[in-house]
């Protein structure tokens, strides 16, 4: 046998066209380059705010490996074809009688010479791709992956290895269809049907099954194999398929090439078969769906169109599992199916009060890559205020706080705020008393356990951070990745957490220096702020034809929404609209605020809401009593001397509450939970950037704007980290921040 081999050696060795397929190879790395170029060229023409949805280029590799495809099969085609063309073949016979002999002993130095120039094209396609594309390669974008995928990211350098050792792959399955068809014009014409017919034919199929066929094309197998994306086939699969498209290649020219007459071809097409018949289920069967869920889909009423619903029933009391049930609405954006499926993210909504199967649907254009590998899900909480049990009117009012100077201001504000609570709490007291944020998480788990899934990946969203906070605590193990988006930080001191807000209106102030539009232009807006308020809480100021005056307290509040977000540029509308109240409530007329309010809130002053505030103090956000207050009180006037009291606000509308704490703050466990990704605008990011922190090895991107609630407000930037994070596990360097596109 070893003399055999040698002697196929000296064959292809001797083959001139071989060096000439060989050379023509470079028409691959040609091809990856000008497409880079193309790409780059594209991607410098569109505007900057729209790059970040460009196509990316991956490895470079894609758009040429048709071509070493080719060149490779057409290798190994004529390593045996040849002979037949030229009658070689019955020299050969004669030294090798049998035949699968002389077949088998082609396969080692044709191998061997594909696996070298494959590695050598493989490299030298990237790299043209790559240095085409110069620094615009690492520009990420919104699916989470960059423009171009240099080797030093995770996998790249796997997938370009194993795309040259498909090219061996390659060379092999040309050996065998040569064999089988004995006839260099017809093996031509099986490879190009193989290598680019079939694949551009998938490319025109509907999704999902575009992406199921393409998953089984040989050219996305090397991508899917190294784990970093391709298709739906997990890698084991992925690398046991491209095993049996050789083994049933080699099989058929084996089976046929000691045969003669018109039969050969079609015992050829059907040993082929056999294999791939036997290879390819076990593949797909490897592809991910979802877990074995018990929860049973149907489309939704209200939902975007692709989006499904379902219902779980869960304890309203947690601590009595067996006790009164409350059933829950789940809404699902089910994975595309365009790559290989990862698993479930779970959407928190924030609020609190809010409904996230009412977020998939309104926001389902933010998650439109993650789908590509993820089923994205929601849920409608059981603290959503419109879920019929207790009075929806009740719950979306309130009383109105007031800054307590004394104690007994103090045992007031308690009063009011356990009366309003008592009246909402008299429909049924055992559903309020349990809308903290450590039962929604007990909730989401129900939902995980339903869905079937091991673990969950979580995009919360401002007040979804305390369920998430909550699930991080009691199921550390059930979190694959924690995104925290604008969230609410419980660990954080009042006044620190609000240092955002004193930031923003200095940058009010300083819009209104320098612009002509401002009703406070020309003024020291500072002076003229702290002034009104000053006068306002010693004597309020009236609402003109009303009934009702503000307090400097009142206007703080008023004037919060106002100035941590302005509104459009440049026009920075509710800024206009804030300069103008400010002016006129310095005139004696507090109007400005107060119809801004009552169009927001439909009240005459900004109301402490129920709905909101039975969540609020369950979860430990009121005050321990009047000391702590006071003391709160003192460190946001030394800190804040614009906007001191919005810290409090959240927290004065606990006092007096009728039910205890039962999801009080505590620490997040020191081990056993996956880094964060914390993201955020002036306004968040510092909560934030201090909340992941307390996650050893987590990090955080400041957007540098205004704004809450990035991810769902279709904010790119942030959308590609977050993507980047979630699909790859892989964080961004500390400090990096999202510029705001001007």
């Amino acid at each position: 046998m070893t003399e055999v081999i040698a002697s196929e050696w000296q064959k292809l060795r001797s083959l001139r066209s071989n060096l000439y397929l060989l050379a023509c190879s470079v028409a691959a790395v040609l091809a990856c380059a000008g497409v880079a170029f193309m790409i780059g060229r594209g991607f410098d023409n569109q505007p900057l705010h729209e790059r970040m949805g460009f196509t990316g280029n991956g490895d470079g590799l894609g758009n040429g490996i048709a071509v070493a495809y080719f060149v490779f099969a057409t290798l190994g085609a004529l390593a045996i074809t040849s002979e037949y063309s030229t009658g070689m073949i019955q020299t050969s016979l004669v030294a090798v009688p049998r035949r699968q002999v002389l077949l088998l002993a082609k396969i080692p130095g044709l191998a061997a010479v594909a696996l070298v120039a494959g590695q050598l094209l493989a490299f030298g396609m990237h790299a043209g791709a790559m240095v085409v594309l110069g620094d615009r390669a690492g520009q990420l974008l919104r699916d989470g992956q960059t423009l171009g995928t240099p080797l030093s990211e995770p996998g790249v350098l796997a997938s370009v290895v194993l795309a040259g050792l498909s090219m061996a792959a390659v060379a092999l399955i040309g050996l065998g269809v040569g064999a089988a068809v004995r006839s260099t014009p017809g093996a031509l014409v099986a490879l190009i049907v193989i290598i680019v017919v079939l694949p551009v034919v998938a490319k025109t199929l509907p999704m999902p099954l575009r992406a199921q066929a393409g998953s089984f094309m040989i050219e996305n197998l090397p991508l899917q194999i190294a784990g970093v994306g391709g298709g739906i086939l997990p890698p084991a699969a992925a690398a046991g398929l491209l095993v049996a498209y050789v083994v049933a290649a080699l099989t058929a020219g084996a089976a046929t090439i000691s045969l003669k007459g018109r039969r050969i071809r079609a015992l050829a097409v059907g040993t082929a078969a056999a294999v791939l018949v036997s290879a390819v289920p076990a593949a797909a069967s490897g592809s991910p769906g979802s877990g074995p869920s018990s929860l049973a889909w149907a489309a939704c009423k209200d939902g975007a169109k692709d989006m499904r619903c379902a219902s779980i029933e869960v304890p309203l009391d947690w601590a009595k599992p067996s006790g009164r049930k409350i059933r829950l609405t789940v809404g699902m954006l089910p994975a595309t199916g365009a790559e290989r499926r990862i698993g479930t993210v779970f959407a928190i909504p924030g609020g609190p009060g809010a409904s996230g199967v009412e977020n998939l649907a309104k926001n389902s254009g933010s998650f439109a890559e993650l789908r590509d590998r993820f089923d994205v899900v929601s849920v409608e909480p059981r603290n959503t205020i419109d879920k019929g049990v207790l009075p929806y009117d009740c719950l979306v009012s309130g009383p109105w706080i007031t800054w307590p100077d004394t104690r007994d201001e103090y045992a007031e504000v308690g009063r009011r705020n356990r009366a309003a609570a008592e009246r909402c709490r008299a429909a049924d007291p055992e559903f309020f008393d349990h809308m903290d944020s450590s039962s929604v998480a007990r909730d989401m788990e129900a939902i995980r356990v339903a869905l079937g899934e091991e673990q969950l990946s979580f995009v919360a969203n401002s007040y979804g951070g305390m369920p998430g906070i909550a699930y991080s605590r009691l199921f550390p193990g059930r979190v694959r990745a924690m995104v925290l988006d604008g969230t609410v930080n419980p660990y954080m001191d009042r006044a620190q957490g609000r240092l955002s807000h004193e930031k923003s209106f200095t940058r009010f102030a300083a819009w209104c220096a320098a612009t002509t539009t401002c009703a406070l232009h020309g003024q020291d807006v500072g002076e003229v702020w702290r002034a009104l308020v000053a006068r306002a809480d010693r004597s309020p100021v009236p609402v003109e034809g009303e009934r009702v005056a503000y307090s400097g307290f009142d206007i703080k509040e008023a004037a919060a929404p106002s100035i941590i977000s302005p509104g459009p540029e440049p026009e920075f509308p509710r800024w206009t609209e804030l300069a103008e109240a400010i002016k006129r409530a310095a005139g004696g007329d507090a109007s400005g605020f107060a119809g801004y309010v009552r169009q927001s809130t439909k009240s005459q002053k900004v109301p402490a809401f129920i709905g909101m505030n039975m969540t609020h103090c369950l979860d430990g956000l009121g005050f321990r009593d009047y000391e702590e207050y006071r003391e709160e009180r003192r460190e946001g006037e030394r800190l804040l001397p614009n906007v001191a009291g919005i810290e409090l606000w959240h927290s004065l509308a606990c006092v007096g509450w009728p039910t205890p704490v039962t999801n009080p703050p505590a620490p997040l466990p020191a081990k056993g939970l996956p880094p964060f990704l914390g993201v955020g605008s002036w306004t968040d990011f510092d909560g934030v950037a201090d909340l992941v922190r307390r996650v050893p090895g987590s990090a955080a991107v400041q957007y540098q704007w205004h704004g809450h609630g990035l991810y769902n407000s279709n904010n790119s930037c942030i959308i590609a980290h977050v993507n980047r994070y979630l699909t790859s596990l892989r964080l961004p360097a500390q400090g990096t921040v999202c510029p705001h596109p001007a």
